[in-house]
């Protein structure tokens, strides 16, 4: 593959995975989005004062989304012979319960109010003992919620319980009641003798998602750097493969040469006795003069 196109094939690699790191980095930025409003809910609505639950919220309908958190006022009559528990609720790194009790208020209505949450038994996962609710006339005070969702996996509880804040599935159990909303506990007054612990506030953590969304957005610059880093290096290494090709054959060494015998070179033993030989000749011919003589 020529290396154009093999470049244009890492580009588009990167281009690609950047696409893949934007769709995620956004959808991290929305998450942090609702979360920075769902803490700005709770911080404008957690301590606001409380108002009647017929300025908030009308017979039959849904709680508005804006209002969830505020607190409202009931006055009534607790319904104690229909209050249920909410089993496998986290709290304190173990599973307890939470007590929920109609509440029916002076204008007919039956509103459902989350009193508090109950720790497992010491020797049973059912709490050992779940106090009453304040009997008679009662002015409660509660933050509103909107209803949980049913379990999908189609999970049930026992007579007596609900495997979540579903509103209809405890109206099944305690009959009619408001569908729109239900309430956290507050305050009772009188006040009873004993009650449920109380629910703990939201966390206010932010969560994650802005880093996370910020390291995805770093990903899909380290790719480019990488892709960018891999061309850089191939032509690197290209062109050194190209300067081996155009250097000229070597030359031999001088331990080669040395070691190579040249054939025209001349046997010094040799030319001593080509030397010697025309003297010695004279000397034969000096020694023939004499012995005729």
């Amino acid at each position: 593959m020529p290396a154009f196109a093999r470049w244009a094939m890492y580009v588009g690699v990167a281009i690609l995975f950047a696409i893949a790191c934007a769709f995620l980095s956004n959808w991290q930025f929305s998450r942090n989005a609702e979360r920075s409003e769902q803490l700005q809910l709770v911080a404008d609505n957690y301590d606001a004062p409380a108002v009647a639950l017929g300025d908030l919220l009308a017979p039959g309908a849904d709680l508005t989304p804006s209002d969830e958190w505020r607190p409202v006022r009931l006055e009534g009559q607790y319904l104690a012979d229909e209050q249920l528990l909410v089993r496998n609720r986290a709290h304190g790194g173990s599973a307890a319960y939470e007590q929920l009790v109609p509440f029916r208020l002076t204008d007919g209505r039956v509103f459902l109010v989350d009193r508090g949450w109950l720790p497992p038994g010491n020797r049973q996962a059912d709490p050992d003992e779940i106090p009453a609710p304040p009997s008679g006339n009662v002015v409660v005070e509660v933050r509103l919620r909107p209803g949980e969702a049913a379990p999908t996996s189609g999970r049930t509880a026992e007579a007596g319980q609900v495997p979540t804040i579903n509103l209809g599935l405890v109206a099944a159990q305690t009959g009619p009641l408001e569908q729109g909303a239900y309430g956290l506990l507050m305050s009772e007054s009188p006040a009873p003798a004993t009650a449920p612990l109380p629910i703990d506030p939201p966390s206010n953590d932010p969560g994650p998602y802005l880093s996370y969304a910020i390291q995805w957005i770093l990903f899909a610059v380290m790719g480019f750097g990488f892709i960018t880093y891999v061309i850089i290096n191939e032509r690197k290494l290209r062109r050194e493969e190209a300067d081996d090709d155009e250097l000229p054959e070597s030359v031999p060494s001088a331990a080669t040469s040395a070691a190579t015998p040249d054939r025209r070179r001349v046997d010094p033993v040799a030319l001593h006795r080509s030397r010697k030989r025309p003297k010695d000749r004279d000397a034969d011919d000096e020694d023939a003069l004499l012995d005729a003589r």
